[in-house]
């Protein structure tokens, strides 16, 4: 039995098939040269194209590579998740779960460091927060989960956090088959899921359900972002909640 979702994450994007070679070709020469121009003229050479093909496909050159390997780690996640027997798990093992796969589908550390240098730079950080953003919605989105108020963001935001934290402590990780990052997982989820719990003690307060209350209805009309594909076509009406 596999574990399965009800519709696709929203980041993770489909690959395609010559930015995925122009991939495949700079992460060797990444650990030399960054993620750099030098590093993706290199891969355009090498895959026969003009540096102007190449930024056809990748405008802002090996910056949209570094992009594409992360987002290719987390379709591999996804397919991880979706392949795995997850149903006698508790849901905080599921996460981690999905978080240890989506380590064990980074196809170069050396890349990966790289590329988490290049996303806390200044000009760079709205991509990196957006990315980090990504994985995490990748994650909850292929457990199922069916949150459609303040929860959906505040879960996303949370996980954003852990993973961030879980990128950093493995690259200097260098224990045997990442014990030391597995464990490392589990006490930070421990950590949330304590969070969770004060949370819905403190919802359950008599002394504090005043203030719970009214930030029940200050977040009542928040509402998870609607992903159906759009449908401006003529003569067609959708309506807004």
């Amino acid at each position: 039995m596999t574990h399965s979702t009800t519709g696709a994450p929203e980041g993770a994007p489909p690959q395609d098939p010559q930015i995925a070679a122009l991939l495949d070709a700079i992460v060797p020469h990444v650990a030399f040269d960054g993620w750099s121009e030098t590093a993706f003229r290199a891969a355009a050479q090498e895959q026969g194209m003009t540096l102007a093909q190449a930024h056809e496909l990748c405008p802002r050159g090996a910056i949209d590579l570094a992009v594409a390997l992360h987002d290719a780690g987390d379709r591999a996640m996804i397919e991880a998740v979706r392949a795995a027997d997850l149903g006698e798990m508790r849901y905080r093992d599921r996460v981690a779960f999905a978080l240890r796969a989506r380590i064990e589908a980074v196809r170069d550390k050396e890349a990966l460091r790289r590329a988490t240098a290049l996303f806390a730079l200044p000009h760079h950080a709205a991509e990196g927060s957006r990315l980090l953003w990504r994985t995490a919605d990748s994650v909850w989105t292929a457990l199922g989960d069916a949150s459609d108020d303040v929860n959906w963001y505040t879960k996303r935001a949370t996980l954003s956090g852990v993973w961030a934290s879980v990128v950093l402590y493995w690259l200097g990780d260098d224990s045997l088959d990442h014990q030391a990052t597995w464990s490392f997982i589990d006490r930070r989820i421990d950590d949330v899921m304590r969070i969770e719990k004060a949370k819905a003690s403190a919802n359950n307060s008599m002394l504090l359900r005043p203030v719970t209350g009214a930030l029940s209805i200050l977040f009542s009309g928040v509402h998870a972002p609607n992903r159906k594909p759009p449908m401006d076509l003529p003569g067609h009406w959708s309506p807004r909640r």
